[in-house]
């Protein structure tokens, strides 16, 4: 893993203008792999803008390869957009669309099937967490993408505790460093020949602030930002930080 991973998340956030000043305001660093995933219908336009200092992802795509699936965008036309990276199974695609791990491994097979990078989104709730479960409940939801994660040419996973996204606090840098290292026993496990090739990233209201603290443990590989990655200054900051 000789580059870090940055992941900008804007879920339903941006216009067209804000797009431009954004692709003008990132630093190009060799060491640093960004990824900007916008709504969906900008995806083209950001490719356009991206000029080789960034890469475009997309938020989520359906689990089917095409056909009567209305409101749905396939792994195959995110690609023809220019995408290069999926986000699978946020935690608000899991809540608000009541996505299980099944269809986390559709969705993953779709993406590894048009060629583009899954990232796989993991996490615990608050609950889960202070009655001592959130280590067993992220390792189920890792196990249960064996099949991904063996057979993906280029896979990532992002930790989020859930209790972290968007509300301004985020886990302690020892409970990030905890959970990093149970994903990377539980991959070394389950997929040992993929397991050294597989980045394992920090995404729950990552900010300018705390991203180089984060980035001080090489158990974090990467970071998935979400509400700072609409700060243009801010998100450069945590670029800068990925780079160190």
């Amino acid at each position: 893993m000789t580059q870090r991973l940055v992941i900008a998340n804007w879920k339903m956030n941006g216009d067209l203008a804000f797009l431009e000043a954004l692709a003008s305001s990132l630093p190009s660093l060799s060491n640093v792999q960004t990824v900007i995933a916008p709504p969906a219908v900008y995806a083209l336009r950001l490719a356009e803008l991206a000029q080789g200092v960034f890469e475009v992802g997309l938020q989520d795509v359906g689990s089917h390869e095409s056909g009567a699936h209305t409101g749905e965008v396939s792994a195959a036309m995110a690609r023809d957009l220019g995408a290069s990276v999926v986000l699978v199974g946020h935690s608000e695609r899991r809540s608000e669309h009541a996505e299980d791990d099944k269809i986390v491994a559709a969705k993953c097979e779709q993406i590894i099937a048009a060629g583009l990078m899954p990232v796989i989104c993991v996490g615990e709730t608050l609950v889960e967490r202070e009655s001592g479960k959130a280590i067993d409940r992220v390792r189920a939801q890792v196990t249960a993408q064996k099949h991904c994660l063996r057979n993906a040419k280029e896979v990532a996973i992002a930790y989020e505790p859930i209790w972290a996204i968007g509300t301004g606090k985020s886990a302690t840098v020892t409970e990030a460093v905890q959970m990093h290292q149970a994903i990377r026993g539980v991959l070394k496990e389950i997929v040992p020949a993929a397991a050294p090739g597989i980045s394992i990233l920090y995404g729950g209201s990552v900010n300018a602030e705390n991203a180089p603290e984060l980035f001080a443990y090489p158990e974090i590989q990467g970071v998935l930002v979400g509400g700072a990655s609409l700060d243009t200054q801010q998100f450069a900051a945590i670029i800068r930080a990925a780079a160190k």
